[in-house]
């Protein structure tokens, strides 16, 4: 985990929110800087009105919180402000991160409601990462959700992320690489997302290529001397069928087949890319060259990938963009960080409730934990249940799930499997969470996206999957409103 390091050697330390640090040098002033409180992050709405989201970004809030550190710049800086108390800059001068962190690994489906970040610690801590915890999420889950998205349109084409210059930054692109791998990607066009993550960098040529020589025909026979072995010719920078397919399928006899080689593709990059890839079959598989995919791409998303392929499109592969590396038909994801409870120095945890009269605002109190329930038979995700942090869900005996807004919604749920889905990434400041291979995230978010019902992952109108709370959480939860404790 060195992108820090390869970020300029930057401290991202003082990436806050100011408020943040105007509350922590207030709990300080009041004596609550050091009351143990907990924080959940969560979402409130799938983007796209999809089904389900995936989860993103774990590793960088790891990398970020593993390197918190107040330097004397930030120090000198703060104090320039002439709002800051002596007592706290002392602090933030003497600061060690000391939080408990829990979070739903990357690459599981996740749901609204649910915590998919739970944060113990000193206030003042626990407070001032919020913003870097909401940003690392947020971020990647957005990307690995459209992507998935997309993936599961292109009914099993490889996707190829070819987002990076229209990214919402340097580092959008980095790490917006790095979620739509894991979201099913088969590789990126950001090169250096390769070299710090190992997302397989790919691609060939651009229109530029093709216009420096003097003709079509010589840029492709350059191009399949140069790379035999993968060679992928973008066939559209004049005439598709007039002009690119017939010189790439004369390219292809004069330089690849002497030497033994087979052409890897070609790629439609404009026109009507359905119509054109039929014809452009055709005319490869007359010629002799049935294994040469065609590859697509032209600001697509899974909307259009879905009807080019009903229309009959003869695509075998797919580089998305900017719709893909900007979400951009829903670019938010809007998880938000509330308190949740608050710890005395007993060790008796108090809990904690926001009340609007927006409903969906209302947050759910106290210290918690998320459980998965699986269909033995056929390993089937059932309902998602919160629960408080000390209970454990047995499933050796029937369980009774039930609609928190809706309780007579009830259903006993038998010959099931409760997975708790929360792991835990700090202990005391101490790292414990141990690093994964991406294409280990990557193969366990395709596995678990496939334990869910075609009717919840549908684009259109999915079922909504259940997120239910416990009987004990609900019952909380419900004394607390019927009393107003806020």
């Amino acid at each position: 985990m060195n992108e820090l390091k390869n970020n300029g050697g930057m401290n991202l330390t003082m990436l806050t929110d100011f408020y943040e640090l105007t509350m922590a040098n207030g709990y300080l002033q009041n004596g609550y800087g050091n009351t143990t409180c907990y924080f959940d992050m969560f979402f409130r709405k799938v983007p796209d009105n999809g089904g389900f989201a995936i989860m993103a970004g774990v590793e960088q809030l790891v990398d970020y919180l593993s390197n918190l550190r107040f330097t004397k710049e930030d120090i000198d800086y703060l104090a320039s402000k002439n709002i800051f108390s002596k007592e706290f800059l002392e602090y933030l001068q003497n600061f060690c991160f000391s939080c408990d962190v829990w979070a739903i690994p990357e690459g599981t489906p996740i749901f609204p409601g649910e915590p998919v970040v739970t944060v113990r610690g000193p206030a003042i801590q626990a407070q001032f990462v919020e913003t870097m915890v909401l940003l690392c999420i947020n971020h990647q889950s957005l990307i690995a959700t459209k992507t998935n998205r997309i993936v599961r349109a292109a009914q099993g084409r490889a996707v190829m992320e070819f987002g990076s210059r229209r990214a919402q930054g340097f580092d959008g692109a980095m790490y917006g690489a790095r979620a739509a791998y894991i979201g099913g990607c088969a590789g990126t066009a950001c090169t250096i997302s390769d070299q710090l993550f190992g997302v397989p960098a790919l691609g060939t040529m651009a229109h530029s290529w093709v216009q420096l020589f003097d003709t079509e025909y010589e840029a492709f026979k350059a191009y399949a001397k140069e790379y035999p072995n993968n060679c992928v010719l973008l066939v559209d920078t004049y005439n598709v069928l007039k002009s690119g397919v017939p010189n790439a399928i004369k390219v292809f006899n004069e330089v690849l087949v002497p030497q033994g080689f087979r052409p890897a593709g070609i790629r439609i990059d404009s026109g009507d890319i359905t119509y054109l890839s039929r014809k452009a079959r055709v005319m490869l598989d007359e010629a002799g060259f049935e294994d040469c995919k065609i590859c697509a791409s032209n600001s697509l998303d899974e909307y259009i990938i879905r009807d080019m392929l009903a229309q009959g499109a003869k695509v075998d592969s797919f580089g998305v963009g900017e719709r893909l590396i900007t979400s951009s038909s829903e670019p938010v994801f809007g998880g938000v960080y509330k308190l949740v409870a608050v710890e005395k120095e007993d060790g008796v945890v108090t809990p904690k409730i926001k009340i609007s009269e927006n409903v969906a605002k209302i947050t759910t109190p106290g210290f918690k934990s998320v459980w998965r329930l699986f269909d033995r038979e056929t390993d089937k995700a059932i309902a998602d249940v919160i629960t408080l942090h000390d209970e454990v869900i047995e499933d050796d005996k029937p369980y009774t799930i039930f609609d928190p807004e809706h309780v007579w919604k009830r259903k006993t749920v038998e010959n099931f499997r409760a997975v708790p889905l929360m792991t835990q990434l700090f202990e005391d400041g101490k790292c414990s969470y141990t690093p994964r291979a991406l294409g280990a995230i990557k193969a366990y978010c395709m596995a678990q996206v496939d334990t869910l019902w075609e009717e919840v992952t549908r684009f259109e109108n999915p079922h909504t999957y259940y997120v239910d709370l416990s009987q004990r959480l609900w019952d909380e939860k419900n004394r607390m409103l019927s009393e107003k404790t806020y």
